[in-house]
């Protein structure tokens, strides 16, 4: 064989692809095409099957427009990475006493990743049958079936054996691409089901999050299947998330967010651990912004996910700790450890069963309502949409936390003075400071609970309940100061995904309004013509025969007929707010508040009234599977 055609090795390294038909938010013209793409070298390249027994070499690769800006989420978080190292390399040399113009002790500092993918399987042949999924990804109408999660009985279930299959391959693809997958089970509602991974480099584990999502996409449709990342697919049961499980390492490879067994002498890990509050507290409406969607405003808040008010769970030890150094008294006695296997210093559980060890336990349980909580030696962040990229969240994560610790940093040279190197009472001063300031975004408790909507008012924290509120923060200045002061974003990269966030969320609810219209107007609505037609036929028939009586069929048409008649006006409004939605003007922010206001509203009127309408039409009418069918195989 020979070949016909051959690529240099600078080929590999930089690409022109058009960049004039990629979201620009208003940073160039359509006209103004050119971009480039450059190999991220921190991403090995891999290889994948192609069709007629082909194979295709993939570039992990940034995307930058002509001018230099970054048009991707790969650029943004490379600069991330670099700031957080940066600025963590400063205060560990700060803190470990290390000389003028000597070797630092540690020279780089990545934050490690590791991302809980959630995700529904359904039967690929009763999907193709749903308009709504094949299009928008959620069904937009649908009633629960009789058994759905309310049994609790899912999550340690059997794994159907197609399911299971599934897995096992995309598995066995994903460990030849070198994605370190772990974990697989079932999930809360049925037919959902989580994929995990061991912890990586952040960079590396975002690619390897979203190849792990093609690849099981492939796999499933090969086994007859279809994979749904929405957040919320069906109403009702619980949504999908991606748990952002986060820490930082050094380059000799210590977790720094690793309490060790007496966190409150390791005045290294308060430091990180008070910045790392010290960024929620100042950029907790940012990270707001980092999860925004229109399919995860469906999930956040509901009672399987987190609330949209940012806080932050410890743990009672982690809560002890700080408390005790605030009061400068000694720390609660949390008994002494059995087995010394837990960091936190677990006590031993009996269960009273001989035949089994002594159980190690945690001093801290978990607290799943939290959407930004301390599990051990990480935090997981838990309100990341299950569809979207990790990038943009631990990007803006990765900043918040550079940020604070320089404000660490700058408060620990400022305690010290002349000092050469802080004493530990200079360390215990600033990590006293910072607990008493942030000590308003530590949440302990219930976070569905109406109470602590009420509390967190109280305390002054963020309340931002819908997408484009949230979108409005990459332009406050408390954040896009901070993003371009670290080089993070430049003002004019900020504007642009500001105005492509508020545009996809509009186009988005576009699309949905306008399938939920022509699926309710050309499927639904007819259905229930034919059957109240022959529903009114069968009255008539049994009105001219002597002795039968039809009152049963004739209550059936009364029910179905008001019915009907409701969803015709809900679709007469559902289109009217689409028509004024087109009407706005050609202003993404002004059409995302109105998709948001009127849009959304009008949709789950219509689908009130159409899921009623569900219930009253025979079975052999309805033309599109009920949720009886999807949700199980």
């Amino acid at each position: 064989t020979t070949a016909i055609d051959a690529f240099s090795g600078s080929q590999l390294l930089q690409a022109e692809p058009d960049a004039s038909s990629f979201p620009s938010g208003g940073m160039r013209s359509t006209f103004e095409a050119r971009g480039y793409t450059v190999w991220d070298t921190t991403s090995p390249m891999f290889i994948q099957e192609g069709p007629h027994g082909t194979s295709v070499l993939y570039i992990p690769s940034v995307f930058i427009s002509y001018n230099g800006d970054a048009l991707d989420e790969k650029t943004v978080l490379l600069r991330s990475t670099a700031q957080i190292s940066k600025a963590c390399c400063e205060l560990l040399s700060l803190i470990e006493s290390v000389p003028v113009g000597a070797q630092p002790r540690t020279n780089h500092v990545f934050t490690t990743l590791g991302t809980e993918q959630e995700y529904f399987l359904i039967d690929r042949s009763l999907y193709s049958l749903r308009p709504d999924l094949k299009t928008t990804g959620r069904t937009l109408i649908g009633n629960l079936p009789p058994k759905h999660q309310q049994m609790d009985d899912h999550y340690f279930g059997r794994i159907p054996s197609k399911v299971l299959a599934t897995m096992s391959e995309a598995e066995l693809e994903l460990f030849r691409l070198g994605v370190p997958v772990k974990t697989r089970h079932n999930e809360v509602a049925p037919q959902q089901f989580e994929l995990a991974p061991i912890f990586e480099e952040a960079s590396l584990a975002v690619d390897h999050n979203l190849l792990t999502m093609d690849v099981l996409s492939k796999v499933a449709h090969k086994n007859k299947l279809k994979v749904l990342y929405h957040e919320k697919p069906f109403k009702g049961v619980n949504g999908s998330g991606k748990h952002c499980n986060w820490s930082m390492s050094t380059d000799r490879g210590e977790n720094l967010l690793d309490p060790t067994v007496k966190p409150e002498t390791n005045y290294r890990f308060l430091l990180i651990l008070v910045a790392v509050l010290h960024a929620v507290q100042q950029h907790g409406a940012l990270l707001r912004t980092s999860i925004a969607s229109s399919s995860n405003e469906h999930r956040l808040g509901a009672c399987e996910a987190p609330p949209v008010i940012l806080s932050i769970f410890l743990g009672e030890h982690l809560t002890e700790v700080l408390n005790s150094i605030e009061e400068s008294r000694p720390i609660k006695n949390f008994s002494v450890p059995e087995i010394q296997t837990i960091k936190l210093g677990g006590t031993a559980l009996d269960v009273k069963v001989a035949s089994l060890p002594a159980i190690s336990r945690d001093l801290t349980d978990r607290n799943r309502t939290s959407p930004f909580a301390f599990t051990g030696n990480k935090f997981e962040f838990r309100a990341v949409g299950s569809k979207q990229s990790p990038a943009f969240p631990v990007t803006i994560l990765n900043a918040a936390v550079a940020s604070a610790l320089q404000d660490v940093t700058e408060a620990l040279r400022a305690q010290m003075g002349d000092k050469p190197y802080p004493s530990d009472a200079d360390k215990l001063a600033v990590i006293k400071k910072f607990i008493v300031s942030t000590k308003n975004i530590r949440f302990e408790g219930d976070g569905y609970s109406d109470a602590w909507i009420e509390e967190a008012e109280k305390r002054g924290l963020p309340n931002i309940k819908t997408s484009p509120e949230a979108f409005e923060q990459l332009l406050n200045p408390v954040h896009s100061d901070m993003l371009t002061k670290l080089g993070i974003f430049t003002q004019s990269e900020l504007q642009s995904r500001h105005l492509i966030l508020q545009e996809r969320y509009s186009k988005d609810l576009l699309v949905e309004a306008t399938t939920l219209s022509t699926l309710l107007a050309s499927q639904i609505l007819p259905a229930a013509f034919e059957y109240r037609g022959s529903l009114a036929q069968t009255v008539q028939v049994l009105k001219t025969i002597e002795g039968e009586e039809a009152s049963p069929e004739l209550a059936a048409l009364q029910a179905l007929t008001p019915v009907v008649k409701d969803l015709q006006a809900a679709i007469a409004q559902l289109d009217d707010a689409v028509h004024k939605m087109h009407h706005v003007g050609d202003d993404p922010v002004e059409e995302a508040k109105f998709a948001c206001a009127h849009v959304l509203p009008a949709m789950n009127a219509a689908r009130a009234v159409a899921d009623k309408l569900e219930v009253l039409t025979a079975d052999k009418y309805y033309p599109i599977p009920h949720y009886s069918e999807l949700l199980w195989f």
